[in-house]
């Protein structure tokens, strides 16, 4: 009979992940194409312009606010 607890290596289902935890960068820089992919969109001249200009005005951080 074995004496370990396969649930203790799991997190509680009550606690939440820390915020620190939570990220979707892995330090590459974010192109226009990854922000359209992000959001679901195909990847069409005016996608790619409206993601150009998103991180032209919010930096590569724009993707956090897109993702969950």
């Amino acid at each position: 009979m074995s004496t370990s607890q396969p649930d203790a290596s799991r997190p509680s289902p009550d606690r939440a992940t820390p915020d620190k935890l939570l990220h979707t960068r892995t330090g590459t820089d974010v192109s226009p194409e990854d922000m359209v992919l992000a959001t679901g969109r195909d990847l069409t001249p005016r996608n790619l312009e409206w993601a150009r200009r998103k991180l032209d005005e919010e930096g590569p951080d724009a993707i956090e606010k897109l993702l969950p």
